[in-house]
């Protein structure tokens, strides 16, 4: 490990200026969570299924909305592509808060499709600012700023929620969020290279892909290759394959199973945070809730501290399984302090298993395709969590706080194993090769 690497990352000021700015702009959506999860449960007295089906609504409409934003940094530029967001937050957010549950869903799917699009942004920009050995620490230290982000933003939001101040609190994350979508587009961080090529060498391609494939979960690899061009019939047909072929040649069969490490960490990460809230309201300790978040996000600082100095990556699918597996013990913890030592353990991986994808798919995108890839990856991302909030919320209303860890640390990993068995069989030769038997 070399730690050192942090510091001559810090050096570099666009670089310094670029994490910071990424910070402060994440702090009013990452109390956004916890205080429309309470808004529903406490002032329009919904359960927490109903909690996380609207979270699920929120987070479709981000995962739809991400390529589109992602793409529209691409070709119109940063500054023009913040617009809409920069709009509709304040607009947004100052409605939902007055509403029924019935109109906040589609809010809060217009929302998300509208969000400012700061997650790619900044992976985008640090994809060109950093370079080789210094991109994988740059992954880490963002995922480290985003946990310290998610250590004061929902203890914020569980003070206000608790206090009474939903409607109030929910207003503030709309104007905030817009004030710092202002602020981006007058900061302006690169997102393409001066000189940049339009073909990605092929070389160069492959070899980044052979890094990663040994990560890919087997059926990811098999989904991902039917976007292949096949042999047709008129050429007519050829062309049209052709050209869907050219716009999404980037996405291969590892980029694929990277977008699917994603998925299974937002499902782990967004039930676990309801579990959390759900635990804490439910036994009176709601005021507590951000002691349990600080515990869990400082050991995600502190795991990703030490990925971000590691000379070799480790395959992000294998820090996906420990994390899941790490999340069920949380099920056993019967009051807040409990709750947040074993919430130590699953947050020593939650920064490593995000900067590990993230710097996989940075290295197979071609640069000219980035925006686009990395919306792509947050909407995996988003996915997962739209995913995993009403599958804990369910669990929760059924078994209690526990089933909401139970629930989300299972499928987490029965999907890894699932994928690591189909890539073993994958590698297996087949009947008649050499080495294996008719």
């Amino acid at each position: 490990m070399n730690f050192a690497l942090y510091r001559e990352l810090l050096a570099v000021r666009p670089i310094r200026r670029l994490l910071l700015v990424g910070m402060v702009a994440r702090i009013p959506h990452s109390a956004a969570g916890v205080l429309l999860t309470l808004h529903i449960v406490l002032t329009l007295g919904q359960g927490y299924a109903a909690a996380g089906a609207a979270a699920a609504v929120m987070t479709i409409g981000i995962a739809l909305g991400a390529p589109w934003r992602g793409r529209r940094v691409d070709t119109a530029g940063l500054r023009t592509a913040l617009i809409p967001s920069v709009i509709s937050e304040t607009v947004i957010w100052s409605v939902v808060p007055h509403v029924s549950y019935q109109w906040l869903l589609p809010l809060v799917f217009v929302g998300g499709l509208l969000t400012l699009p700061i997650f790619s942004v900044v992976r985008q920009s640090l994809g060109v600012l950093a370079e080789g050995e210094q991109r994988r620490t740059a992954f880490a230290l963002d995922a480290i700023t985003t946990e310290v982000v998610f250590m004061i933003g929902p203890a914020a939001g569980a003070v206000v929620a608790t206090s009474g101040f939903t409607t109030a609190g929910l207003t503030v994350v709309g104007v905030s969020t817009s004030l710092a979508g202002l602020f981006l587009m007058w900061f302006n961080p690169p997102t393409r290279s001066e000189g940049l090529s339009l073909e990605c060498a092929p070389d160069e391609q492959h070899a980044a892909e052979a890094a990663v494939v040994s990560t890919a979960p087997g059926h990811v690899q098999e989904a991902a290759a039917e976007l292949a061009p096949a042999g047709a019939a008129t050429s007519a047909a050829q062309g049209l394959r052709g050209r869907l072929a050219g716009g999404f040649s980037w996405f291969t069969a590892t980029v694929a199973a990277l977008f699917a490490v994603a998925a299974g960490a937002g499902m782990v990460l967004s039930g676990t945070d309801v579990g959390i809230v759900a635990a804490l309201e439910i036994g009176g300790h709601q005021s507590e809730i951000g002691i349990v978040f600080v515990f869990w996000c400082a050991a995600s600082v502190v795991g990703g501290l030490v990925y971000g100095a590691m000379h070799r990556p480790i395959p992000p699918v294998f820090l996906l399984l420990g994390m899941a597996a790490l999340t069920l013990p949380m099920a056993f913890a019967h009051d807040t302090w409990m709750l947040a030592f074993v919430s130590v353990l699953p947050g020593l991986l939650c920064a490593p298993v995000l900067s590990a994808a993230s710097e996989k798919v940075a290295e197979l995108v071609p640069e000219e395709r980035r925006g686009e890839a990395m919306g792509w990856y947050g909407s995996a991302l988003t996915a997962g969590v739209a995913f995993g909030s009403p599958l804990a919320g369910v669990f929760i209303d059924v078994m209690g706080p526990s089933g909401g860890f139970v629930s989300v640390g299972a499928a987490g990993v029965v999907l890894c194993v699932v994928g690591l068995a189909l890539q073993q069989r994958r590698r297996r030769p087949a009947p008649g090769s050499p080495g294996q038997p008719l």
